[in-house]
């Protein structure tokens, strides 16, 4: 069977994946491949203080493993994001993978919330560099993660787990 997307161009950003028929809630759409390197290799890599790599996009799979879709990645990492996603990233048997959360009709682009945390605190221009541009109505403006508010006690976690992806930008 053929792939339920295709790539072309975003009125988001650059490139984005675009469903050529109905995807179906639950539907695992594709798996986000890459290079497995080690956070010591990702900083190697990213961290060189060019501006070269400006929108690199690694998952973190655990503390060992994140995966570099720059090397040897699919059409996974076209996946724009969006404050109002009708996919998300999930985590299983340490492969990450693309699933649909609603329905998504033939035309429509995928997306799913990078909830990215940027490197300590950022200056107002860096913050600039993770600006959101989805146009959904709950656009929190940026593709940084909400600030998380201090619990006693954290919730117990069941079921899928969500991967952290990370952006570096320089």
């Amino acid at each position: 069977m053929s792939k339920p997307f295709r790539v072309r161009r975003s009125k988001i950003h650059g490139r984005g994946v675009f469903a050529v028929r109905l995807i179906p809630k639950g539907k695992r759409i594709i798996e986000y491949t890459g290079e497995r390197i080690s956070p010591r290799e990702a900083d190697r890599r990213y961290e060189d203080g060019t501006r070269d790599h400006v929108h690199v996009l690694l998952f973190i799979v655990d503390r060992k493993t994140q995966i570099d879709a720059g090397v040897g990645g699919n059409e996974a990492h076209f996946i724009n994001h969006s404050c109002d996603p009708n996919c998300e990233a999930v985590l299983q048997d340490k492969r990450i993978f693309i699933e649909a959360i609603r329905d998504i009709p033939a035309g429509v682009e995928l997306t799913y919330d990078y909830h990215l945390e940027g490197p300590g605190v950022l200056s107002a221009e860096e913050r600039k560099s993770y600006a959101c541009r989805c146009g959904a109505e709950n656009c929190r403006g940026t593709q940084l993660a909400p600030r998380r508010r201090r619990r006693a006690k954290p919730p117990a976690r069941r079921g899928k787990q969500r991967p952290s992806p990370t952006r570096r930008r320089k």
